[in-house]
């Protein structure tokens, strides 16, 4: 089983589809988790610019790291120094970052978690109670791109409890190198190239790439029997696997009425869902996606016997043997 990161404060709920309810057991975070009642429930920490230990190795972006051991006493506030200046967005509360980082323990130098070993980036969101707010406040503000060197104390940290299960204790302040690769927020959009899309029989799905909600143009004919999932924009990152999870925008629509049931673009936030989950919920949304490249906008049409069937969510635009119409851009895969 891939190893999850020890960052995460709890498990955040994926956005679910159609009513479905909440399911907050989203398998790819972690299982430690510092209290995110004692942190947050703190005012906002003073920034300061260190003391911080020297970084002696892997000094470029995106390299590995080693870090020095902190000298003397840290400082009972939170030092930030952004070390290497990158130029892209910039990154603020409750936007999703993808980031490499290392963490150790200022008084040993003692490296309790990293994803580069794992040669997976995190992906999180900046928000209360999603993450310790020792990365909420001292990464607010910097630019993709950037390496940033942060010194958490444990009220902005893990707390008085610390982290048994990585040997952090309560008093230890601790020491990270942030690698900003990506940020994503409810203005993201799929940026691949445009498909032609020549099939009379389906859907038109908009190219915009302005995050606003692509227009779907739903054909006047018999829906499809079988699913189909077909690039509206290609992008160029990996494949999502099965065991994966992915961060999206999405649209959906009911292909008979018209009506769209549900959309990120409406609600003002991103979506996360684990393929594996998505498969008891929308069984032809996970298999429309599972395949596609990271970056690519995907026009998902799904018969009722890979969708709802004749258990529809009550209430809604979609009724018994509803075809639904998704558009979904794939922004990041976890």
């Amino acid at each position: 089983m891939r190893r999850r990161s020890l960052l995460i404060a709890v498990p955040a709920g994926l956005v679910t589809l159609a009513g479905c309810g909440d399911d907050s057991s989203d398998s790819s975070k972690a299982d430690a988790s510092p209290s995110a009642s004692a942190a947050s429930a703190a005012p906002p920490p003073k920034i300061v610019e260190g003391p911080l230990p020297a970084i002696t190795a892997g000094t470029k972006f995106g390299t590995k790291p080693t870090v020095a051991k902190g000298s003397g006493d840290p400082s009972k506030n939170l030092a930030v120094r952004t070390v290497i200046a990158g130029g892209g967005q910039t990154v603020a509360e409750n936007d999703f970052i993808q980031a490499d980082y290392l963490g150790q323990i200022w008084s040993t130098a003692k490296v309790f978690d990293n994803s580069y070993d794992r040669g997976t980036p995190l992906l999180l969101q900046l928000a209360q109670g999603s993450i310790i707010d020792g990365w909420r406040y001292g990464l607010a503000g910097k630019k993709v791109g950037s390496r940033v060197l942060m010194a958490v104390p444990p009220t902005w940290g893990y707390g008085t409890q610390g982290n048994a299960q990585a040997g952090i204790k309560g008093t230890d302040t601790l020491v990270f190198v942030v690698d900003l690769l990506a940020a994503f927020n409810a203005k993201s959009s799929a940026k691949g190239k445009p498909v032609a899309q020549n099939d009379a029989a389906l859907p038109k799905v908009g190219t915009n790439t302005d995050g606003k909600a692509p227009a779907i143009d739903i054909p006047k004919t018999a829906a499809p029997g079988k699913l189909v999932s077909a690039y509206v924009l290609e992008g160029d990152g990996e494949a999502v696997k099965e065991s994966e999870a992915i961060l999206c925008q999405f649209r959906g629509m009911v292909w008979e009425t018209g009506k769209e049931f549900e959309s990120t673009y409406a609600q003002g936030r991103l979506s996360q869902f684990s393929i594996q989950q998505m498969q008891q919920v929308v069984k032809g949304l996970a298999q429309g996606v599972t395949g596609k490249k990271v970056g690519s906008r995907v026009l998902v049409v799904v018969p009722p016997s890979l969708g709802y069937g004749d258990k529809p969510p009550s209430g809604g635009a979609i009724k018994k043997g509803s075809t639904l119409v998704f558009s979904v851009d794939i922004l990041a895969k976890m």
